[in-house]
């Protein structure tokens, strides 16, 4: 099996965080809530994998023996939580692991190197992450109080209400405001107008100046290549 790198490991992350959407979606449809405990289990190792492993080609997670246990180990652990009655501290250790990833995520995209199609998905898996990590906050703030927002059913369970936020959050980051879940806290409205800023913001600025380096780099590259290829010609003849 090829180690991931960094020349490929956000094709990998992007596809494991669409799946990791669809994954929360047919949880929530299909099995008891319980079951977003392993989609959540499965995240965490995939963005070990992907974001963290790429340091260390002999890192312990590329072995593939290894990523079902590593799932079964996590759940166990987020169970064991849960049962003390630890959800906040559960959902503070995901909430600083995201925030985390999606720093070494941005370092990956934003402070290395020449821009090309990697970083570019990469771009696009620390927007998912954002919406994410906004999920989480909204999770949080739901458990410490049941009126924070409207629409939402009364669980004090995150593996029920985070489905739901993981819905609104990205309503809210790709501003569509469907209406449907709603603030009805000051702290929960700053949180949604803020993610809404950022979301645009992000958009507008960091994805389209990616995309235009590429190009920039690409029109560069093209006389550059064809003046190397017509001195080679020169020399031959």
């Amino acid at each position: 099996m090829q180690p991931i790198s960094t020349r490929d490991n956000f094709i990998y992350l992007t596809c494991s965080l669409i799946l990791l959407l669809l994954g929360i979606a047919l949880a929530q449809q299909f099995f008891s809530p319980s079951a977003q405990r392993l989609v959540q289990s499965t995240t965490v190792v995939t963005l070990l994998v992907a974001v963290w492993g790429v340091k260390n080609e002999k890192h312990i997670f590329r072995k593939a023996l290894i990523f079902p246990l590593a799932i079964i180990i996590t759940s166990l652990f987020s169970y064991f939580l849960d049962n003390l009655d630890l959800n906040f501290t559960h959902l503070i250790l995901l909430l600083v692991f995201f925030i985390t990833t999606a720093y070494q995520t941005a370092k990956q995209v934003i402070f290395t190197g020449e821009i090309d199609g990697n970083k570019i998905l990469g771009a696009i898996c620390l927007y998912i992450l954002m919406g994410l990590i906004w999920a989480l906050l909204y999770t949080l703030i739901y458990l410490a109080s049941l009126q924070a927002f409207n629409g939402m059913p009364d669980s004090k369970l995150w593996y029920e209400t985070l489905p739901d936020f993981v819905y609104f959050s990205f309503v809210t980051l790709t501003t569509l405001g469907f209406g449907d879940i709603s603030p009805a806290m000051p702290i929960t409205r700053f949180l949604v107008y803020l993610e809404a800023i950022v979301g645009q913001f992000y958009l507008a600025i960091l994805v389209a100046s990616l995309v235009g380096s590429k190009i920039s780099n690409d029109s560069a590259t093209g006389p550059k290549q064809k003046h190397i290829n017509e001195t080679t010609e020169a020399k031959h003849e």
